[in-house]
């Protein structure tokens, strides 16, 4: 019987320990790099991120399930020259981090943590940005692979990461991307509850839209 109890009690400490990532592929992380910003220095013409169509969804998994949530994408720009993107940023509006697969109570007090200093210290921390630093043909048409420094909570890293352009006109540039991150390159080290651990990386699933 105490040989059974004890294989019970380490089953459960190995499934606790076993927090599945997201799906997704996780972005090539280094060291941030110098940045040109300045848009005359881009290739390519300025247009502006309509902030109410783009949206920025993350979803972070635990041994017991997910979450998923948006946050709201503050301001930005895309850089454009022949159809395809050449540069730009974005800045996000941390404060608006907010889960979408729970109501009442228990969003609040998820949506509570993600902006306490556990998760993404809000407060110290209102904003959140990527700029673009080098942007590489992908595979096929519209497939690219953008690598930019993204900030969180005062820390900045460059990623790499494949992003397509779904729609470009004389108007108006859409674009989107799907990845994940290592959350502690960025000082996000909260582990979850001891029978409940959350996992180490979090997936962005991101549609950018942007409008001379």
């Amino acid at each position: 019987m105490k040989k059974i109890t004890l294989l019970s009690a380490i089953a459960g400490l190995v499934l606790a320990s076993c927090a599945g990532n997201p799906e997704g592929k996780k972005a090539e992380t280094t060291d941030s790099v110098v940045a040109t910003t300045d848009s005359v220095a881009v290739a390519g013409e300025a247009y502006t991120v309509d902030t109410a169509e783009s949206k920025v969804v993350w979803t972070g998994t635990k041994v017991s399930g997910k979450h998923t949530g948006t946050v709201d994408v503050k301001s930005g720009s895309i850089n454009v020259e022949n159809g395809t993107v050449t540069g730009g940023n974005f800045v996000l509006d941390m404060n608006t981090i907010s889960a979408t697969d729970l109501e009442g109570e228990y969003k609040e007090k998820l949506d509570g943590h993600l902006k306490a200093d556990d998760f993404f210290a809000v407060a110290t921390h209102p904003e959140a940005s990527f700029v673009i630093t080098e942007v590489k043909a992908g595979a096929t048409a519209g497939d690219l692979v953008v690598s930019g420094n993204l900030t969180i909570k005062g820390i900045s890293k460059n990623i790499t990461f494949d992003a397509k352009v779904v729609e470009a006109t004389d108007a108006a540039v859409k674009a989107t991307a799907n990845f994940n991150i290592a959350r502690a390159d960025w000082g996000v080290n909260y582990e979850g509850k001891s029978d409940d651990l959350i996992s180490k990386e979090v997936n962005f699933d991101i549609t950018l839209v942007a409008k001379k």
